[in-house]
């Protein structure tokens, strides 16, 4: 940012009974330039400086006349020696003016348009914000089948007891119906056995009965005797033979109807828990089957989840990568602005100098000239000014 003054006279004269030299006003122009080296506008500001009349000076103690040609021609060079020098200044001033525009032209410092990047970062972050969105979503559906897979062990656990149970259900009662074979085998030797019996009774009564008669029909004697008539003892062998016969037969029945029953009801608790046992083992497959899908499906969400933390850590690590670079960028933009502050500042040090430097005319009566330098330092961050500092100094100078 640079400011300078530069003054500029110019002159009329009228020779019309007398010498007028009359001193038109004087504007100061202004440079001002950004801190990019853009928007460079020059503004004039107005001042008058306290003018001369060479008639007022003449008249104090000249009074021209035609015959006093050697005053003239004094004057005259007088007046064109300063005519000439304020030429020189102005031809001075006009190259002054075009080197400082010259140096501007060519020390302008373009601004830099990062809104690309803003774009670009707009974007990173919504990405990464999607990311998250999706990390998250699957971690709850992980978490759903953790607590799914969960819930199905318990249930197979379950299910595992239940079977165990009825498994050994099944082996108490196939160990009552070995005893129940047993005891009917056991009872079946002993219905052999008393059938042996009777047949023996019958083989043993029909000898009896035989030698009785045998010894009844060779005897001879024929005694009377006055006693009650005696039972038929054949008739009394068919009772005690249709007795026995009977005991034997209802124990059979009796027997048979107890084994029938315990068959049946052992028959029936082997049906249920056969179809209980099959039941079991169906939902056991079942569950075995759901237990498997579950574990591949958690795999994969595990992988999946694997995955996308892999995608979200290189996503933080090339974000990370390129907002380093644009940190690195803006640091490197502020030390510019910096050197371009002290480069301003040097160079307004330079054009100062160099105005003081160069000759002012000086007349009888010296004109008053303020310089005024307006300094403004503008800090842009983003492309957005965020600080401005302004500062105006005034200057008298004596041309």
């Amino acid at each position: 940012m640079s400011n300078f003054s530069s003054s500029r006279l110019n002159s009329s004269i009228s020779l019309s009974g007398g010498y007028s030299t009359r001193a038109s006003s004087v504007r100061a122009s202004s440079i001002y330039g950004g801190a990019d080296g853009s928007g460079v506008r020059v503004s004039q500001a107005g001042w008058l400086k306290q003018g001369f009349d060479l008639n007022e000076t003449f008249d104090n103690g000249f009074n021209v006349s035609q015959n006093e040609k050697a005053t003239m021609q004094n004057l005259n060079d007088r007046l064109a020696t300063y005519l000439n020098k304020v030429r020189s200044l102005e031809k001075a001033n006009a190259e002054l003016e075009r080197q400082i525009r010259e140096w501007s032209d060519k020390k302008t410092v373009g601004r830099r348009d990062y809104s690309p990047y803003f774009a670009t970062i707009a974007e990173l972050r919504q990405k990464i914000h999607i990311a998250s969105l999706e990390n998250a979503r699957v971690i709850l559906n992980i978490d759903n089948a953790k607590l799914a897979a969960e819930d199905f062990r318990v249930k197979y656990e379950n299910e595992l007891t239940m079977r165990q149970s009825v498994e050994s259900d099944v082996a108490r009662l196939r160990r009552v119906l070995d005893d129940l074979t047993m005891l009917r085998s056991d009872l079946e030797i002993r219905i052999e056995g008393l059938k042996e019996e009777v047949v023996y009774l019958k083989k043993n009564h029909e000898e009896e009965l035989a030698a009785i008669r045998s010894n009844t029909g060779s005897s001879s004697v024929n005694v009377d005797v006055d006693a009650p008539p005696q039972q038929d003892l054949g008739h009394m062998l068919n009772e005690i033979r249709t007795q026995y016969e009977g005991i034997v037969e209802k124990n059979r029945r009796d027997m048979e109807s107890w084994y029938k029953a315990k068959f049946d009801e052992v028959n029936q608790q082997v049906k249920e828990n056969t179809q209980v046992i099959q039941t079991s083992h169906s939902e056991i497959s079942e569950l075995r089957k759901t237990l498997q899908a579950l574990e591949i499906e958690l795999q994969s969400q595990l992988s999946l989840k694997a995955a996308l933390e892999g995608t979200l850590h290189d996503a933080e690590s090339r974000y990370s990568l390129k907002l380093s670079q644009l940190q690195g960028m803006i640091n490197n933009l502020q030390i510019e602005i910096t050197q371009i502050r002290t480069d301003i500042e040097r160079q307004d040090i330079c054009i100062n100098t160099l105005l003081m430097i160069v000759p002012l005319p000086t007349p009888s009566d010296e004109p008053v000239i303020t310089k005024r330098v307006r300094t403004v330092i503008e800090e842009m961050v983003d492309g957005k000014v965020v600080s401005r500092t302004e500062d105006v100094d005034m200057e008298v100078l004596k041309k």
